[in-house]
């Protein structure tokens, strides 16, 4: 099962043949800027291998987006992600630099949110977010989310963490 299609997005699972487009996007420094270092072509088969055990694990992953006539855009998806010790359900995504800033992030959340309250058991969804990515946040704001803690145990440096009731 996929989110529903969006007026300008399509999801699909990640597939090894995604591996080109998916070691640009998380080698791409712009992209990766609030990681700790952009991923090697390695990391990126990793990344698609580990979305494909969630997909048979949970039914869900960060899924491939694109447009409808199959141009590739980046990955938006759900991931179960651990919280100061609490496992919660995390929607993010990855947007190639072309399409940025015309709020396509936000519309692929909005479609993961959606398959969240329509499919999947939580109560909660989360976002994982560098203090100093402010476009990030304005993305889960624009879903309706809002910041309530600091994760400090997981596994990325300090992080704000934003979520809304599903």
């Amino acid at each position: 099962m996929l989110p529903r299609d969006t007026a300008r997005l399509r999801f699909r699972q990640m597939v090894p043949s995604d591996l080109d487009a998916m070691a640009r996007l998380l080698g791409d420094p712009e992209v990766m800027r609030y990681y700790p270092a952009p991923k090697t072509r390695d990391q990126a088969a990793a990344w698609i291998a580990w979305n494909q055990r969630n997909y048979a694990e949970h039914g869900f992953g960060l899924w491939i987006i694109e447009t409808h006539a199959g141009d590739f855009v980046g990955d938006c998806g759900l991931t179960w992600q651990d919280v100061n010790g609490l496992t919660k359900l995390e929607v993010g995504n990855h947007v190639s630099p072309a399409s940025q800033g015309g709020g396509i992030a936000t519309e692929a959340a909005a479609a993961c949110r959606d398959f969240v309250i329509e499919h999947v058991e939580a109560r909660e969804l989360i976002a994982i977010i560098h203090p100093d990515n402010r476009a990030s946040e304005r993305i889960s704001a624009k879903i309706g989310m809002h910041r309530i803690e600091d994760d400090h145990a997981g596994s990325h440096s300090r992080q704000i963490v934003l979520s809304m009731a599903v």
